[in-house]
């Protein structure tokens, strides 16, 4: 499975694709960080991130797009900035047919490290190690990225056998609701008879 992982940004949007084999084998494809001028007009900005994106997702094929949800900042300004930021990359995902999935900071530090409240150092180095890397990827919204499509690739299955479990939990429902229905419309129609007697 190859994954795109974005850590959203306007002045600094991590791209990172890795590709998923058995178990938890991990191997980096690509990783960068798209940069946009804080002075720009934010309909510009926005654009340069979905031209970024279309191009990542045209030459790298992806089977999903894991995007760093947007959790909790003191910066009204700069969340706001994200958030649009990740909706111009949900939208893109969208437009192919590709599944999207948000995670948190701490969803991808714990997948990661093991401690949902790593610092950026610890994740940093732990994306290099587990990729193998030689450097380790610069400015932390590129590491960001990768730990991102880590995080989904190994918890992927875990989400798809969960929401397997609860579509047959809801059909279980939907048939015992159905069953215990039609037992006191009997009910019901045996009362009336009796009733009529």
């Amino acid at each position: 499975m190859r994954v795109l992982g974005v850590d959203p940004g306007l002045t600094r949007c991590g791209l990172g694709i890795v590709d998923g084999g058995q178990g938890r084998s991990v191997s980096s494809v690509a990783v960068s960080v798209v940069r946009t001028p804080a002075g720009t007009d934010l309909s510009a900005r926005l654009l340069a991130v979905a031209d970024a994106i279309e191009e990542w997702l045209d030459t790298y094929r992806p089977d999903a797009v894991a995007i760093e949800r947007v959790f909790s900042q003191h910066n009204v300004r700069t969340a706001m900035g994200t958030a649009q930021a990740g909706g111009v990359i949900a939208l893109a995902a969208a437009r192919r047919d590709l599944p999207v999935a948000f995670h948190t900071p701490s969803e991808v530090k714990a997948a990661v490290t093991g401690s949902g409240s790593a610092g950026k150092a610890q994740v940093s180095a732990m994306v290099t190690r587990l990729l193998q890397l030689e450097d380790t990827p610069r400015p932390a919204d590129a590491a960001d990225a990768l730990a991102l499509s880590i995080c989904h690739l190994w918890r992927a299955p875990m989400r798809a056998r969960l929401a397997e479990a609860e579509q047959r939990a809801a059909d279980l429902a939907t048939k015992h609701k159905a069953r215990l229905a039609a037992a006191r419309r009997g009910n019901q129609g045996v009362q009336q008879g009796r009733s009529q007697k």
